[in-house]
C-alpha cells in the first residue's frame, strides 16, 4: 500500500475531533484557542510525516537521492565514475627529423577544448609524424570526428602550426545516478560468481570512460573471454581500452586462459527508402525517418543484426506514411563476429524520397 501524507486540514480536523470526544462542550470554532493550537501543531506534524516519507525513500537504492545512493553503492564497493577525457592521435608536419617533446598543445579549428600530446616524437623523412594526444578537459566535448583540422597554440621552430587530429574519442561525462543505480542493482541481482560473463561485464563497467560492455565467451577458442566496450555510444579511447584490460587482468580467475578487451569495428548501414505520404511533407518525413532509424541503430549492440523488416516497421508506424519501398539494405545487415573482429552496425547515409 502506498504511503500518503495526510493533508494539513485533515490533521487539524483529527485533533479537533479528539478534543470534542474528550470535551463535548469545548469551543473548536475556526477562531477558537483550540483551533489555533491545532493548526500550529498540524504544521509540525505534517513536517514529520514528510520527513518520515523522505527517510523511507532513502532505505531503498532505487528511490534514494544522490548522496544516499552513493552510500548504498559504497557498501558494495561501487562509486560513481568521474568524467573521462577523450584520447587519440594527432599528425604533425614540419622539418624532417625534427624532435618534438610531449606536451605540445593544440585545439581544433573553431574549437574551444585544448588537447596536448602525451609522448615525444620525431618527424620522419617526409616531415610528418603521428603522436598520441588527449583532451585537457574531461567530458564528451573533447570528442571529435576523424581527421579534424587543428592548430597549435605555439608552434616550435620547424613545426607547422596546422595539424590534423586523426582521431579523438572516448570522452565521457561523469556517471549519472541512473547508471550507478543500474550497476548496483546488477551487482545485487547477479552477485560475483567466480568469473562468469556477468562478472566480466561488471568489471569492465567499473572503469571510467566505459558506458557499456559486451562479453563474448570463447570467441577465440576455449578458455578465452573477450569484452567489447563502448563510450557514450561511440568508440573508446586506447587509454580506456588499456585501463579496462589491466583491471580485468587483475580480477579475472587465474585459471582463465586469456581475456581481450577491444573496441568494436564500426560498420555503416546505408538506408534508401521511397515513401507515399498523406498530410506529411517530404522534409518532415525525412526528419522523422532519420530519427527513428538512427535510434534503432543506436540501440544495437556490437555483433547484433540489423533486421530489415524492423526498419520497415518503424517507417510504417510514422503518422502520415501511407506506403513505403525499402530498396537499401536489400536484406538484413549482418555484422561479422569472429576471432578477427566484432563489427558494430552504425547509421550510415539515410536517403528518403517520394514514391513515383
Amino acid at each position: 500500500m502506498a504511503r500518503t501524507v495526510p493533508a494539513l486540514a485533515d490533521i487539524t480536523e483529527q485533533q479537533l475531533r479528539d478534543i470534542r470526544n474528550q470535551l463535548p462542550d469545548a469551543d473548536v470554532a475556526g477562531d477558537s484557542d483550540y483551533a489555533i493550537r491545532a493548526n500550529a501543531v498540524s504544521g509540525v506534524a505534517q513536517g514529520l510525516y514528510n520527513d518520515q516519507t523522505w527517510i523511507l525513500r532513502q532505505i531503498f537504492p532505487d528511490t534514494a537521492d544522490h548522496d544516499w545512493l552513493v552510500m548504498h553503492a559504497r557498501t558494495r564497493g561501487l562509486s560513481p565514475k568521474p568524467d573521462s577525457p577523450a584520447g587519440g592521435q594527432v599528425q604533425l608536419t614540419g622539418t624532417a627529423g625534427l624532435r618534438v617533446a610531449a606536451g605540445l598543445q593544440f585545439r581544433a579549428i573553431n574549437g574551444s577544448v585544448l588537447y596536448q600530446t602525451t609522448a615525444d616524437t620525431r618527424l620522419g623523412d617526409k616531415g610528418a609524424a603521428t603522436v598520441s594526444a588527449r583532451a585537457m578537459t574531461a567530458g564528451m566535448a573533447g570528442n571529435l570526428g576523424n581527421n579534424t583540422a587543428g592548430t597549435l597554440l605555439s608552434a616550435p621552430q620547424g613545426l607547422d602550426s596546422t595539424v590534423t587530429i586523426t582521431s579523438m574519442r572516448g570522452g565521457t561525462e561523469a556517471e549519472s545516478d541512473a547508471s550507478l543505480l543500474a550497476r548496483l542493482l546488477e551487482l545485487m541481482r547477479r552477485p560475483p560468481a567466480g568469473g562468469n560473463k556477468y562478472d566480466y561485464r561488471r568489471w569492465a563497467k567499473e572503469v571510467s570512460g566505459v558506458t557499456e560492455a559486451y562479453v563474448y565467451p570463447l570467441r577465440r577458442g576455449y578458455g578465452t573471454v573477450d569484452v567489447v566496450i563502448t563510450a557514450s555510444n561511440g568508440l573508446p579511447s586506447e587509454e580506456t581500452i588499456k585501463a579496462v584490460q589491466d583491471h580485468i587482468d587483475d580480477l579475472r580467475p587465474v585459471t582463465a586462459k586469456n581475456s581481450l578487451v577491444l573496441a568494436p569495428e564500426p560498420l555503416s548501414a546505408d538506408v534508401t527508402v521511397s515513401v507515399s505520404l498523406d498530410g506529411l511533407s517530404i522534409d518532415e518525413a525525412k526528419a522523422q525517418i532519420t530519427q527513428v532509424l538512427t535510434d534503432y541503430f543506436n540501440r544495437l549492440a556490437p555483433g547484433e543484426i540489423a533486421v530489415r523488416t524492423q526498419m520497415g516497421a518503424l517507417i510504417s508506424d510514422i503518422a502520415g506514411v501511407v506506403d513505403y519501398t525499402l530498396t537499401k539494405p536489400a536484406g538484413n545487415v549482418v555484422p561479422e563476429v569472429s576471432a578477427k573482429t566484432v563489427q558494430w552496425i552504425r547509421p550510415g547515409t539515410i536517403t528518403v524520397d517520394k514514391m513515383k
